[in-house]
């Protein structure tokens, strides 16, 4: 008998352990991002040690795009797509301002690949801020400067900001969330904050737009691409699980579908290569300049 169980996001391993062993699951089938594959791992390494047979297979479903190796993980073209839709509302309500300034901050806890993606695909942001590029707001160089260029040449500007970026500038809030994760400062408010008051400060008129669209982000429905891919994986994830192979994430990888070990795509968080062909692509897109 097969019993094919998913699990979401955190989950308690001992209570995980023992429904394998009460219910006699054969097949564990684990969708999430790497914390998610971290806890699969430790599933299948406690199935090898009390030699149970049992597959444990996962799939990477993050919409950070952030698991090692892969190119792409479900969930990350819809999450792009639809953080499109909010810098097209940020650059409308600026350029339809006085001066006006649209912010907008996206989601990205270790990497900014949808910042970077969203920024590129959209054409109409003026500033990219990732964590993998350090930046500073004031003095000569810093981000502040280039929006009063901005203003001054055009009339108004857009800003994509991670919501990793830019927290060494932060206060750390040394809290954690239910899964252990340090919960991060907001870089969004504290920049609104801080533009405002510099604007002011000089005597130039701003009027700041400010959007969050976390929950629309994550909460939409899948589009044409992130389906097929999700199918894909989830075919191939059953397949490889009906083959006896365990410990292994069903992904894609230098266009090929494939197999991986998970204790190899867990090691640490895939990041934006600052020297990478798409992140020079991106800063020539928005013609931004060097703020560290």
């Amino acid at each position: 008998m097969v019993e094919v169980f998913l699990v979401f996001l955190a989950v308690e391993l001992k209570l995980v352990r023992l429904l394998i062993v009460y219910r006699r699951i054969d097949m564990l089938f684990v969708l999430g991002g790497n914390g998610t594959h971290a806890g699969a791992n430790a599933i299948h390494e406690e199935c090898r040690k009390r030699k149970l047979k049992v597959s444990v297979v996962a799939v990477p479903k993050t919409i950070d795009n952030d698991i090692l190796l892969m190119d792409k993980t479900f969930g990350f073209d819809t999450a792009v797509e639809e953080a499109q839709r909010a810098i097209n509302s940020a650059y409308i309500e600026a350029r339809s301002a006085y001066h006006g300034i649209g912010l907008v901050k996206l989601m990205g806890r270790s990497s900014g690949f949808i910042a970077m993606h969203a920024s590129l695909s959209s054409g109409q942001v003026d500033v990219c801020l990732i964590p993998e590029v350090p930046f500073t707001l004031d003095g000569e160089f810093g981000v502040l400067r280039q929006l009063e260029h901005l203003l001054k040449s055009k009339g108004f500007c857009v800003v994509c900001v991670a919501e990793a970026a830019g927290q060494d500038l932060l206060q750390e809030s040394g809290a954690t969330d239910a899964s252990g994760n340090v919960i991060l400062s907001d870089i969004g408010v504290h920049m609104q904050q801080k533009i405002k008051m510099h604007f002011k400060d000089i005597g130039v008129p701003a009027d700041v737009k400010y959007i969050d669209p976390t929950y629309m982000v994550r909460a939409c429905r899948a589009n044409a691409s992130d389906a097929i891919l999700c199918t894909v994986l989830g075919q191939n994830a059953v397949h490889g699980a009906f083959a006896g192979f365990s410990g292994i994430t069903s992904c894609i990888c230098n266009t090929h579908y494939v197999y991986l070990p998970i204790t190899e795509v867990i090691t640490a968080p895939k990041r934006v290569n600052p020297n990478s062909r798409m992140w020079h692509r991106c800063l020539t897109s928005t013609g931004q300049p060097d703020f560290h």
